[in-house]
């Protein structure tokens, strides 16, 4: 049995925010009910007893949404509940919420303090650039908002990540986004580019990102973060943690870096499980929790399917001098071959870009790390702890 994560949408598509770049409303837009309600308490058990009986090692449950906090506080107390009566000797349970915040008060900080939640928040960095796209439904800008929510998460001991969508305006503002994150004191970044809806392409000034404007934006954000890591202070960012581990002989923890698809168990509104967040279509729907074991679902053809279809590589990549840190992405970036194979991803340029920019560089960094983790033999760790154990978990390969 493996280490299991599930992916839960208490609340399904229904969100309090109307963002610009929202991908699951178009998501939820193209299924037959785009909204399947809220998770009901049979459904969330089963979800949590099916996890907690196959999972081996570490059992994750991750609650997105649309916005998640709508299901409530007390659906979250709950969820600890019954974490506690189906709880396995062996098995470590880990809880983490995405949340554009909103919702958080005291109570809320409190309770995710108490029960360990690691928390994303969405921040699109300073105010001129979150309140472009990140609006509520009555239109206005939600950073003041989002801002006491950071202060709230800092005084109830909140573990959180921000989370900052890239679009084509954000890319053109690296430094003043990086510079206003390391202000407010935040040490852990994700940044996820931005692939509007075909519907909204080009109709939204300031939202296409386009290849060119990705890999200027990475190699700004890489020039930033190793200022910052030459002066002994380590900033982490998802996609940089990723790109070192490989160079350390580890492997992606991001899936969308792996190169290929797995199974990740995703539970919509109405109990039906899908393989991605991604791809909650209703041509993906694998069964419903709790009616099939997960193995069940893990092991059907058209998980099957779903897997095997993203192992397609193009012959630009599999000639690629960078395949081994690359590996083609998201098959969500990929472009769409006539025959409905998933092709070349649409950011191959940011990363060829990027990459023939900054490899003696990023090696560097890695030489920087191993130099820390001898370092740490006799003195206190230079690194996050969340960080050391990620980064210094694999052997050290020869690939530098």
């Amino acid at each position: 049995m493996p280490p299991v994560n599930l992916l839960l949408k208490p609340a399904s598509s229904a969100c309090n925010l109307a963002c610009r770049y929202c991908f699951y409303k178009d998501v939820s837009a193209s299924r037959s009910q785009a909204f399947e309600g809220m998770l009901s308490r049979q459904h969330l058990e089963a979800a949590i007893r099916s996890g907690l009986s196959y999972a081996d090692g570490c059992c994750s449950f991750t609650f997105q949404g649309g916005e998640p906090t709508l299901a409530g506080l007390p659906f979250y107390k709950e969820t600890i509940r019954l974490q506690k009566q189906y709880a396995r000797s062996g098995v470590q349970i880990q809880n983490a919420i995405q949340t554009n915040g909103y919702l958080l008060d005291d109570a809320w900080a409190e309770f995710l303090g108490e029960h360990r939640f690691l928390v994303g928040l969405s921040l699109d960095g300073p105010a001129e650039l979150h309140d472009k796209n990140r609006l509520d439904n009555q239109g206005r800008g939600t950073f003041q908002r989002v801002m006491h929510t950071v202060q709230l998460l800092k005084k109830y001991h909140v573990s959180f990540n921000i989370l900052c969508v890239v679009t084509g305006r954000n890319a053109r503002a690296a430094e003043r986004i990086y510079n206003f994150y390391r202000r407010q004191g935040f040490g852990w970044l994700q940044f996820i580019p931005c692939i509007e809806p075909p519907e909204q392409c080009c109709r939204i000034p300031g939202l296409h990102l386009s290849a060119k404007d990705y890999g200027i934006f990475l190699t700004r954000i890489f020039d930033l973060w190793y200022q910052d890591l030459q002066h002994g202070k380590y900033i982490s960012i998802r996609h940089l943690d990723n790109w070192l581990a490989i160079l350390l002989g580890g492997s992606p923890e991001a899936c969308n870096m792996s190169g290929h698809c797995s199974v990740q168990f995703v539970v919509e509104g109405d109990g039906g499980v899908y393989p991605c967040d991604f791809y909650a279509y209703d041509e993906w729907r694998l069964g419903t929790v709790g009616e099939e074991a997960l193995e069940q679902l893990l092991q059907c053809e058209k998980a099957a399917h779903f897997v095997k279809a993203s192992h397609t590589l193009p012959e630009q990549c599999a000639a690629c001098r960078w395949l081994l840190l690359c590996r083609n992405g998201c098959r969500r970036d990929r472009e769409i071959l006539p025959d409905g194979r998933p092709g070349l991803n649409r950011f191959c340029e940011a990363y060829l870009y990027f990459f023939s920019q900054k490899h003696r560089q990023l090696k560097d960094a890695v030489r920087l790390l191993l130099h820390i983790r001898s370092a740490q033999r006799n003195t206190d760790s230079a690194l996050p702890s969340r960080m050391h154990d990620y980064l210094f978990t694999a052997e050290t390969s020869n690939t530098v």
